[in-house]
Parts: structure tokens; C-alpha cells; sequence
């Protein structure tokens, strides 16, 4: 009879001593080595609660307690450096990742130890005793599981001699839990973003079927060095608010060119006038504008020579207006004081009927010898077309002559007059007046009230009205941009074509500048006008602006007068143009003049814009580029083509294209009613189009080693 045999009682108590638990790493460490029977008895945590809301997972409870303690930044001072002892006691492993699939080989066995050493039988040499005859168990135990378990690891299985209980395990266990805890962090934290961003979808009207969860900013096609801020839809919400603002306060197109130009200068970009001689510098930003109503910036990357490419952003800041004549004053009629205005890309069309406008743009003054230019901006409904009621049948139904039928009103006939206002039309020569043509030369050719209220609105007394020698002016809705929908999902603004797409170039190229240090590209922002009446002017897309300022911008840094044909050549072909201009969004009333599976959806992304006949640039490998720049920040491309029984309208893409030879895509922002006095975009699609941009500017020169023949 074998004396002090272990009953399987007294087995299963040992096998519940294997647990590590004690109340501080020290003793863990301290305890390794012990034989069995002098481990410490430590009973199960009863107060630690295993159900937080970051569950990790561990091998015993003091563990698991810790990491949930360290995961919800509940963990006092001790704690944390209990886990901070675990993770140096786990960096000091020689061969992790093999550690830890050991551990895991190993940890599959103890778990089956309870069950088989009950179906080994009774002890075949009476001699053993104790922890003999428990070792001696376990390695039957193993010797019987080692062919079912081997499969579970990689390579063989080395016998072990006893448990796993030494200074190596332990550590092997930590690492394994480091492992576990970063992975559930990271989990814990995307289920936090997620759940960041439903709760703000909820207060700010953003949840409406087009959310989506993203990776966090570092991303894993991102280059090392390159922190690239991911298309969520948390992100593009903080957009939302200044873009609303950027256009109820520029509602023309000198505004918005004058607001670019101050942030840009505010954000350390340089103004270079076209007249001067440039000196440029790699890691340099410039801008530079033409007529107050075009503008280009740019940034030079630090590593940048002649030669290497640019990266191209190009939109138009114009919008369908009613612009000033010439001589606005027109004769009276039926006692309103009426303005002489001409339209401009279509406007005023039938939904200018019945709408409040302001009046703004840019006043020349004589100040003392000099002509300075200077923004003016009545925001108050001033002016006003009104309907003819549908009682008076057939006429209220149109057409309408645009010249005699929808002149604005802007007051009633009063004790005011010029030599204009109840004159015989033709009855004065229609002459030009200036600076030097006497007193009150040009603005007797006005309406006095509002020649008035212009001077006023820029600081100028009564008697110094006649110091304006001329005027460049136009209506604009007054009703400022803001966010509706039921959860404040859309943006109903007016001037939305192409302001949209410029303002988020433009704040790309500005949140991208200090990341061009390390780029060895140019990285561009065009801003041009007369895109609604085919940029045929000097200030448009078709004129030499672009080409004048990249050629010049080679040309500083290849110390010459002007860049060999050669360098310019490289250039161009090394560039690649988005050309980007507002795209018709969805209409549901309106289904049948759609393509299928060609009809953009509002805030989801970016929309290319796609055109058999060429009005577009798009194509497949433009199409890659742009598709590969997007994927390195988590954006979304849609698609839109029209419908073959359609025809296609066209941008500034083409013309800046063909001109140079830079390979480009048509790609720009959805919205609704495009060329209504009041348009529709989504409330994230500012910011969704302003993250795409990011990605592009500052990953084309990588995605493009990738096309590189």
C-alpha cells in the first residue's frame, strides 16, 4: 500500500495552487522556483468585477483586474507600476513571438490537466510520493496529448520536464499579455470613437445612413513620417461651421479672393506680386492673385528641384450674379427707383424672383495721387425682382424679357434725383467718367441713395462721395448659409458653385504646409474667375496665370531668366491636375435624368466626374491616382456620368490639361440645384472634400513612384 497517495481531491486543490495571483509583481517574481507546496494560497479576487465595459484577457483575475483598471484609466499610482514592472520583466524576452506561441501550447495543456490526470489510473511506481508522483502525472498526462496538440504550434513540441512555472513563463506570460491588453485598447478606443461619433451624429444631425468607422489617424498605408488624417465623419463635421461662415461673409467673388488671401498671409504664406521679381525658397509658401479675382498658392517642398512635379488643386470662385451696368441709374418708372443690372452666367434666372439681395464687390478711390481698391458689402436686402401675381393669367406665366422684366426695385421715387434719373434715355451721351472729370463726375451716373450708401459703408463723407472714380459691383442673396434637415444634415447657402470646392483646397494646402518639408514636390492652389462664362479672360483658366506661375516658380530655383523648355517639359509631365468643381448630387424627384449607379449621394465623399465626349479629363489611370491618394486617408470616391440622351457641361480641367500636358481627373463635391440662387450641399461634404484634398497633396508623390514607367 502506498503511503500519503494524493487523493484527486487533494490533486485538484494543487492544480488550483498553480494559479498566479499574489498581490504584487515583487512576490510573483520572488515566488518563481518555489516548489509547489510553499506557492501561495491565494483565493480567487471575489471584489474584482469582470464585467467592465473593456473586457480583456487574461489567466487569472488579479490580471484581468489590473487591465481593466489600466484600459479604463481607473488604475491608481501602484497599479500602474505593478504593469509597468510587467512590461520591462516582458521586453526583456529574447524571442517573443515564439515565447508566446509556447505559452500558448503550454496553456492549452494545463487546461486539459484536470480532466486527464482523473483518467490515468493508479500510480504504476509505488515509490513515487508527492510532488514526484504529481510530476510524474503531468508528463504522462503530456506524453498522451502530444500528438493531438502538436498540431496547434509550429514545429515540434520539446518535452518539458515539469509545469511551466519558472522566471522564462512568466515572462512569456506577460508579453502575451502586453499583446492582449494593446489589442483590446485599441479596440476599446474605436468602440469609444464609434461611439463619440453616433453621440454627435445624434446632437448635430450627421446620423442619417452614411456613417462608417475608420481606422484611427495612423493608417496603415500611410508612409512612416507622414500623419494622415483619416475622411471620418468626426472629422469633416468641424468644417461644417466655417464653411457656412467663409461664404455668408464673401459673397462675391473679390471677397472670397480677399479672404484666401488673408488666411493664407496669417498662415505664413508670402504675397508676390506679378510685377516683381520672385525670390523663392524650398520649404517656402507663396500666393499670388490677378485682378482681385483670381488667385494661386503654392508651397515649395523642402527637398523640391527643378524638374520634379507639382500637385494640383484648381477650381473657380465666380458665381451666377446680376452685375452693376456701367451706368446703373436708370430712368423711373411708376415711382420706384429701379437699378441697371446685366446677368452674368444666367443670373438673375427665375429663382432670383422675389429674393432679398444685397449689393457688394470692389469701389476704385482716389486717395490723394494714388487709386487704391476697396471692398464694399451692403448685407441688407436692398434690391428685389418681384413676380407678377398668377391672377393676371397668361403674363405672370412667362417667358420674361430679362431686360425689361426683371429689373431689380431698390426704392421709391423721393426728392433725390441726378440728371440720369428722369432724363430722356437717349437723350445724354453715355461717357466714361473718371478721377480727373470734376466733382461728381462718375457717381452722377448712379443712383444717388445708393451712391449714399456706398460711400457710408467705406468711411467716406458727403463731401468726399466724388473721391470714387469707379465701381465693380453685383446683387447677392442675403439670406446667410446655415445647416437643415431634420438632424442638420444639408447646407443651404447661396454661391455654393464653386466656392466649395476652392475653400477646401484651399484650407488642404494650408493644414498640409508643414508637412511639404519633407515632400520634393510643388504643391498648388488655383483659384480662378470667369469659369461660369468660359475663362476666356485673363483672371480664367484659359489665360497663362497657371502656367506663368509654375514656369516662374522653376525658373527661381534654376537661377535664370526663364526655365529651359526641357525642365518645364519634365515638370508638366511629372504634375498631375484635380480638377475640381462642384458635381450634380441626387435629386429623388427627379430620378429619370439621372444614370443609374452614376448618381452621387450627399455626404459620403469626393464624386469623379466621368465623360465619354471629353468635356471631363477623367480617365483609368487618373482615376487610379486619385482612387490610391484616397485610400491613404480612408476617403470615399463616387462616381457621376450623365445620361446619354444628356449633355455634359465642363470645367476648368480640359483647357488647363490640354494646355500643359499634366495628366488630370475631374473630381469635385456634390450638391443640389446647382445654379439656383440657393443651393444645397451636405453638411459634411466641406469637410469630407477637405480631408480627400489633404490626402492628395500630400500623397501623390508616393502613389505616383507607383505609376512611374
Amino acid at each position: 500500500m502506498v503511503k500519503n497517495t494524493p487523493s484527486m481531491s487533494s490533486l485538484h486543490d494543487a492544480m488550483n495552487d498553480l494559479k498566479v495571483s499574489p498581490p504584487s509583481t515583487q512576490t510573483r517574481i520572488s515566488s518563481l522556483g518555489k516548489p509547489l507546496q510553499q506557492m501561495p494560497q491565494t483565493p480567487p479576487e471575489s471584489n474584482v468585477n469582470l464585467n467592465q465595459p473593456t473586457q480583456l484577457v487574461g489567466t487569472d483575475a488579479y490580471t484581468k483586474f489590473l487591465m481593466n483598471r489600466i484600459a479604463t484609466a481607473t488604475a491608481t499610482t501602484e497599479e500602474k507600476e505593478q504593469w509597468q514592472q510587467h512590461v520591462a520583466a516582458v521586453k526583456a524576452s529574447p524571442n517573443p513571438g515564439a515565447d508566446i506561441r509556447r505559452w500558448q501550447f503550454e496553456q492549452q495543456k494545463r487546461r486539459n490537466m484536470k480532466n486527464a490526470i482523473a483518467r490515468l489510473g493508479p500510480p504504476p511506481y509505488p515509490e513515487l510520493q508527492g510532488q514526484q508522483l504529481r510530476d510524474f502525472q503531468i508528463r504522462s498526462m503530456q506524453a498522451r496529448k502530444r500528438s493531438e496538440l502538436q498540431t496547434r504550434i509550429d514545429g515540434p513540441v520539446e518535452p518539458v520536464s515539469a509545469l511551466p512555472h519558472t522566471r522564462q513563463h512568466y515572462e512569456m506570460q506577460l508579453m502575451l499579455l502586453e499583446q492582449e491588453s494593446k489589442d483590446r485598447l485599441d479596440s476599446a478606443r474605436a468602440e469609444q470613437e464609434s461611439g463619440l461619433n453616433a453621440e454627435h451624429e445624434d446632437k448635430t444631425g450627421q446620423g442619417q445612413g452614411h456613417g462608417e468607422s475608420h481606422a484611427r489617424n495612423e493608417g496603415a498605408d500611410a508612409p512612416q513620417g507622414v500623419d494622415y488624417e483619416r475622411a471620418t465623419r468626426r472629422n469633416a463635421a468641424r468644417y461644417t461651421e466655417p464653411f457656412c461662415r467663409f461664404l455668408t461673409d464673401n459673397p462675391t467673388v473679390f471677397h472670397a479672393v480677399g479672404a484666401v488671401k488673408k488666411q493664407l498671409k496669417d498662415a505664413g504664406f508670402t504675397e508676390l506680386s506679378e510685377r516683381d521679381s520672385w525670390d523663392l525658397k524650398e520649404g517656402g509658401s507663396y500666393c499670388v492673385e490677378r485682378n482681385g479675382s483670381a488667385l494661386i498658392a503654392f508651397t515649395v517642398g523642402g527637398n523640391y528641384e527643378p524638374g520634379n512635379g507639382a500637385a494640383i488643386l484648381a477650381g473657380h470662385v465666380d458665381a451666377l450674379t446680376a452685375k452693376l451696368k456701367p451706368i446703373s441709374q436708370v430712368p423711373n418708372k411708376a415711382g420706384y427707383v429701379q437699378l441697371g443690372v446685366a446677368p452674368y452666367a444666367g443670373a438673375p434666372n427665375n429663382t432670383w424672383w422675389d429674393r432679398d439681395l444685397g449689393i457688394g464687390g470692389r469701389v476704385l478711390v482716389k486717395e490723394g495721387d494714388k487709386i487704391v481698391t476697396k471692398l464694399v458689402k451692403l448685407d441688407w436686402p436692398i434690391a428685389r425682382i418681384p413676380t407678377l401675381a398668377p391672377h393676371f393669367g397668361a403674363a405672370a406665366n412667362g417667358p420674361f424679357n430679362p431686360e425689361t422684366q426683371m429689373t431689380p426695385i431698390i426704392g421709391l421715387d423721393g426728392t433725390d434725383s441726378s440728371p440720369y434719373e428722369h432724363a430722356e434715355p437717349f437723350n445724354n451721351p453715355p461717357l466714361i467718367h473718371g478721377a480727373h472729370d470734376g466733382a461728381n463726375a462718375f457717381i452722377q451716373t448712379q443712383p444717388p441713395r445708393l451712391v449714399k450708401a456706398i460711400g457710408n459703408a467705406l468711411g467716406l463723407r458727403a463731401d468726399t462721395y466724388s473721391s470714387m472714380v469707379n465701381w465693380e459691383l453685383e446683387l447677392f442673396d442675403t439670406q446667410p448659409a446655415t445647416v437643415g434637415g431634420l438632424d442638420k444634415e444639408f447646407i443651404f447657402a447661396g454661391r455654393i458653385d464653386d466656392k466649395l470646392c476652392s475653400w477646401a483646397a484651399i484650407q488642404a494646402l494650408v493644414e498640409t504646409k508643414d508637412a511639404a518639408e519633407d515632400s520634393s514636390l510643388l504643391q498648388v492652389v488655383g483659384l480662378f474667375d470667369d469659369e461660369e462664362i468660359g475663362s476666356g479672360l485673363r483672371q480664367g483658366a484659359r489665360s497663362n496665370f497657371l502656367p506663368s506661375v509654375l514656369e516662374r516658380t522653376v525658373a527661381a530655383f534654376t537661377h535664370s531668366h526663364g526655365p529651359p523648355s526641357d525642365i518645364m517639359g519634365r515638370t508638366y509631365a511629372n504634375s498631375f491636375l484635380v480638377s475640381s468643381d462642384v458635381i450634380h448630387a441626387v435629386n429623388p424627384n427627379f430620378l429619370g435624368a439621372y444614370l443609374e449607379n452614376h448618381a452621387p449621394h450627399l455626404n459620403v465623399g469626393i464624386v469623379v466626374s466621368a465623360d465619354s465626349n471629353g468635356h471631363m479629363t477623367t480617365d483609368a489611370v487618373s482615376t487610379a491616382v486619385l482612387k490610391r491618394c484616397a485610400d491613404k486617408v480612408g476617403a470615399k470616391l463616387q462616381v457621376f456620368q450623365i445620361r446619354n440622351d444628356s449633355r455634359s457641361g465642363g470645367t476648368v480641367g480640359p483647357m488647363l490639361s490640354s494646355m500643359t500636358g499634366i495628366r488630370a481627373v475631374d473630381a469635385g463635391i456634390p450638391q443640389l440645384s446647382m445654379h439656383s440662387i440657393r443651393a444645397t450641399t451636405g453638411s459634411l461634404d466641406p469637410g469630407l472634400g477637405v480631408l480627400m484634398f489633404k490626402g492628395f497633396l500630400g500623397g501623390f508623390e508616393e502613389v505616383d513612384r507607383e505609376f512611374r514607367e
